[in-house]
């Protein structure tokens, strides 16, 4: 599957390289320095493309994005690999009740979903990789977990038995009743009988009447959800990646099942070192998500005229990691803060942009705190106007480079 076009980034010649970030790990309930040795590995989990993209998805993208862009200025290269769960039941229950072909409905979301991200100017995936493209992948890791004992059938479909990893629980840190809680809310099935351990999970689902399925070794049907993740991410990947990311609502069940099931296909085998992961964005006092509509889809604010570097802006004024609710508000204030950018850029002195880049640097290099470095630039906005504009270019550069903001 192909990604979206890639901006290019400017680097900041004459400034050396920029410390290296630090990120919050989910697992280790730690901000922890992240400085490969050698290529940056990042998988972020994609989409299930049936209503894209909202501005708690974009949150997320523009989020990793910063990391993205951090490591690439600390002067490493990036290897990143994010999915498309374009087959899956909530997109199969869109398409039924919408009347349109799933398939056809993938395709289309898909598209606006680059089409956002080309907007925003998110850096793209190496390796933008959709479930039915990955199913031989699948299957590859599920003959491994069968080989280990890990794997038993109830009715046709195949699980995974969590207790497989020793590992498991070791990313969410969540205790059993919780997890049972959580599993049973976000798609799992602890009830279904059969089961060996209600929290053991789904690695392929045998046909259904009505329902899309592929021929495979393991039967004809289609691959779980997490197995999916585990499966892309150790074929372009391999073990032991630096950040394994996504919305904190994919601590549990999903990249605490994904990892486990790459961990227990391989001896030894570690599948991220950090989880990192951004915070829920609210609207009108619920937080926005597809299943009850309560959604601001960034095509709809570009159609109505809104600047797309409004909208990076407007979303980069929150931590990646805090939870918080969108109002209009939150464009208003961009759109100010992108005016007195541009209008004192064309003034900026060589010293002042020297100044700014270290600020801005050392502001994202502590857990990407953007807001920081947003406030640092209006700071070098509200100065003197009486520069020579020796320092355009640079400032320019570094929002470009840092912010992924175009002035």
């Amino acid at each position: 599957m192909r990604a979206w076009s890639r901006p290019e980034v400017p680097k900041l010649d004459g400034f050396g390289s920029a410390p290296p970030v630090s990120i919050h790990n989910t697992a280790t309930g730690a901000v922890e320095t992240s400085d490969p040795a050698g290529a940056a590995r990042m998988y972020v989990c994609g989409i299930t493309p049936y209503d894209a993209t909202h501005i708690g998805h974009a949150a997320t993208y523009v989020g990793f994005d910063l990391l993205y862009r951090a490591w690439l200025d600390a002067g490493h290269d990036v290897a990143y690999v994010q999915n498309v769960t374009d087959v899956d039941d909530p997109l199969l229950e869109r398409a039924t009740a919408t009347g349109v072909d799933w398939q056809e409905l993938a395709e289309r979301e898909t598209e606006l979903f680059r089409e956002d991200m080309t907007a925003l100017r998110v850096l793209p995936p190496d390796h933008y990789v959709g479930a039915v493209e990955s199913i031989p992948l699948v299957v590859e890791v599920v003959q491994q977990l069968q080989t280990r004992g890990a794997v038993y059938d109830v009715d046709g479909d195949l699980y995974f038995s969590v207790r497989s990893d020793p590992r498991f629980g070791s990313v969410s840190n969540l205790d059993d009743a919780e997890m049972a809680r959580l599993f049973g809310e976000r798609g799992g099935d602890p009830d279904r009988p059969g089961k060996k351990d209600p929290l053991d999970c789904l690695l392929w689902q045998a046909e259904r009447p009505g329902e899309p399925a592929w021929d495979s070794a393991l039967g004809r049907g289609r691959p779980g959800w997490h197995v999916e993740c585990s499966a892309i991410a150790l074929r372009f990947l391999g073990e032991t990646f630096d950040v394994q990311g996504g919305g904190s609502d994919l601590v549990f069940p999903h990249h605490e099942m994904s990892a486990s099931e790459a961990q227990a296909a391989f001896d030894g085998m570690t599948f991220a070192k950090s989880y990192v992961h951004a915070g829920m964005v609210a609207f009108e006092g619920e937080k926005m998500s597809k299943s009850k509509g309560n959604l601001v889809l960034v095509s709809a604010l570009r159609r109505s005229g809104v600047d797309p570097m409004a909208v990076r802006v407007a979303l980069l004024a929150h931590h990646y990691r805090s939870d918080w609710e969108w109002t209009e508000d939150d464009v208003t204030r961009a759109e100010s803060r992108l005016a007195a950018w541009r209008a004192a850029v064309v003034t900026a002195s060589a010293g002042d942009a020297e100044r700014l880049v270290d600020a801005v640097r050392r502001s994202l290099a502590r857990d990407l705190d953007a807001p920081a470095a947003l406030d640092a630039v209006d700071a070098w906005a509200a100065g003197p106007r009486d520069g020579d504009g020796s320092g355009a270019d640079t400032v320019r550069a570094l929002l470009d480079a840092r912010l992924g903001v175009l002035l």
